[in-house]
């Protein structure tokens, strides 16, 4: 039996999420695993060597936490102790880290604003925290196309229910309108739905309304954090879940094999969930702009680009150009660019190939799986075995 202990903030949904699966891997391997979860304030108070101590006393086999970059991981070793860092500011060199594919999660979230046809783009993000960091290069470098303009504002490390207001409103105020914001994770998205409420309810500043002028996602699907939020946050999910399932098989191969060379743990980017505060598509050109929005209120059904022809006052010709001249692609590919990203998301929640080609009405699989390895490198078989696995 396993003895692990849990030094994280537990109010989030992504450590409770990988708690989660420590406790399947334990069910799957048949082992009553015991699971100490232990509050920060007691390294920020007395500690890391304290955090030694205590794991020592409670005879834990690994202590899964969050280290300070100063904190002398090396104790638990010396003490027979397998440490595992969740990203937390760095990665750790000495020990294994659960860490993630935040370019990634910039990536697709850059990619994600685009398709709804914005121009500008923001970046909230905190200094000198690793997620935060690669997150931003990821957008950044995503939108950072001709045409386009970047604007971040990355602030100091402060407590996470304490951020600059007024700091946050003037940069808002500045940005070109209607723009694109991603935040580091949900709570800092949290900040700027209130700051842009605030203001919009007591200065009548129409240009911080959302998503009409401020579209904002976070990082990490948060569900009480992002229904809380007025108006309800879009955030990229991560699967944590799955990351707890792995760092539990890394403990048990440690504690079987000892001396096991071991590797840090990866957490995937799954999917975006669109809620109110993006739920918006923008363009200079106001048909493509209803163009987009059919799009995508119908990929759920059987469209060509003759039924969006009928949708707009515009020749079939006329349109493609003007639609090619913005998206940088034509309707039918954008379609398809769509319609395989919504397969994919439906294949990551655990549908199989024929239920996802179902739900979005789609009868001919075989030309939708030729279609999906065109587009991702592999069918949509070997896909879903591989987020699933």
């Amino acid at each position: 039996m396993a003895r692990i202990i849990l030094m994280t903030d537990f109010s989030e949904a992504y450590a409770r999420d990988m708690l989660l699966g420590i406790a399947r891997y334990a069910h799957d391997v048949g082992e009553a695993w015991s699971l100490c979860r232990l509050p920060l304030s007691i390294r920020d108070k007395y500690g890391v060597g304290a955090v030694v101590d205590y794991a020592c006393r409670m005879q834990a086999d690994a202590v899964i936490g969050q280290f300070y970059e100063t904190d002398n991981v090396s104790l638990f070793a010396s003490r027979g102790i397998l440490a595992i860092a969740q990203d937390f500011r760095k990665r750790f060199k000495e020990i294994p880290n659960i860490t993630g594919e935040h370019y990634m999660a910039g990536k697709m979230c850059g990619d994600y604003f685009l398709k709804k046809g914005f121009r500008h783009f923001a970046f909230y993000g905190i200094r000198d925290v690793v997620f935060s960091d690669e997150r931003y290069l990821g957008f950044r470098e995503t939108v950072s196309v001709a045409g386009n303009t970047f604007s971040a504002l990355i602030m100091p490390q402060v407590s996470m229910w304490n951020y600059d207001f007024d700091k946050i409103a003037g940069w808002l105020r500045e940005l070109p309108k209607p723009v694109a914001v991603m935040a580091c994770d949900d709570n800092q998205a949290y900040y700027i739905t209130e700051v842009c409420r605030w203001m919009s309810v007591n200065e009548g500043y129409g240009q911080t309304n959302i998503p009409e002028a401020v579209a904002v996602i976070g990082v990490d699907n948060d569900e009480t954090i992002c229904r809380l939020s007025s108006p309800t946050l879009s955030s990229l999910g991560q699967d944590a879940e799955r990351g707890g399932y792995e760092v539990a098989k890394l403990i048990d191969d440690a504690i079987r094999f000892p001396g096991k060379k071991l590797d840090d743990v990866v957490v995937h980017p799954t999917h975006i969930y669109t809620r109110q505060s993006s739920d918006i598509f923008v363009n200079d050109d106001p048909y493509i702009a209803d163009v987009l929005k059919f799009i995508h209120e119908r990929i759920g059904q059987k469209i060509s680009v003759d039924d969006i022809v009928r949708e707009v006052p515009l020749s079939r010709r006329l349109l493609e150009v003007r639609f090619k001249h913005t998206m940088g692609t034509s309707i039918y590919d954008y379609i398809l660019q769509i319609r395989i990203q919504k397969i994919s998301e439906l294949l990551s929640d655990g549908m199989t190939v024929s239920e996802a080609a179902s739900e979005l009405g789609i009868i001919d699989v075989k030309n939708l799986s030729r279609a999906f390895r065109k587009i991702k490198g592999m069918t949509p078989s070997a896909y879903r075995e591989k987020k699933l696995k």
